[in-house]
């Protein structure tokens, strides 16, 4: 999963034939962070974060956590204690579609996060959710164990099924934009290699 994070969203987002993106303006809590990895889907009772204490507790090496709500709200779900938790598991990232809080103390400790909000609003531990639901994050329907990519440019989702063909393919386009930057380094145009004169010049 570490090459299609350092392939980056863009590439493989377009390499799946425009794949499903995470549309929100996320927080990206570490600056210059990338990962990617299956996810691990939870659904949590609202303002509630009982259900990522257990889904931590059940999580492979390598996944990604996909924390959701009922209703996407500014509640803290991740802080400082439950990101040191999911590293030590070996947990690749965390997606919230909530908050999270502790922000400064959460770069210290180094596991890539994104989040809808940054609040200091906590959550209750009271609600009884669910682990291994199929969620939608910002319009996109992760399954679990469907792929999620983050980075700076925010977050898409590779059906599971497709992983190998979406890697094979961004491999390809990563490729040929090598070949196509040291073009232009030297004076080309995208406006000629990518015969785009044509359409506006006829």
């Amino acid at each position: 999963m570490n090459e299609l994070a350092q392939l980056g969203s863009a590439t493989v987002h377009e390499a799946a034939a425009r794949s499903a993106v995470v549309d929100l303006d996320l927080v990206q809590v570490i600056p210059g962070s990338r990962a990617a990895g299956p996810a691990r889907t939870v659904l949590c009772g609202q303002a509630d974060n009982l259900m990522v204490h257990a889904a931590i507790a059940e999580a492979q090496p390598g996944e990604v956590l996909v924390l959701t709500m009922p209703e996407p709200a500014p509640f803290a779900l991740v802080g400082e204690l439950l990101a040191t938790q999911a590293k030590g598991r070996g947990i690749a990232a965390i997606l919230v579609d909530a908050a999270v809080r502790d922000v400064e103390e959460l770069r210290d400790v180094g596991l890539p996060i994104w989040a809808r909000f940054v609040r200091v609003r906590g959550a209750d531990k009271k609600a009884r959710g669910s682990i291994g639901e199929t969620v939608e994050v910002g319009g996109a329907v992760i399954r679990q164990g469907d792929v999620v990519v983050l980075d700076a440019d925010g977050a898409v989702v590779v059906e599971r099924e497709r992983v190998e063909e979406v890697l094979a393919a961004a491999r390809d386009r990563a490729q040929r934009e090598t070949v196509k930057r040291a073009q232009l380094e030297e004076g080309a145009l995208s406006y000629d290699l990518d015969d785009l004169r044509l359409l506006v010049e006829g």
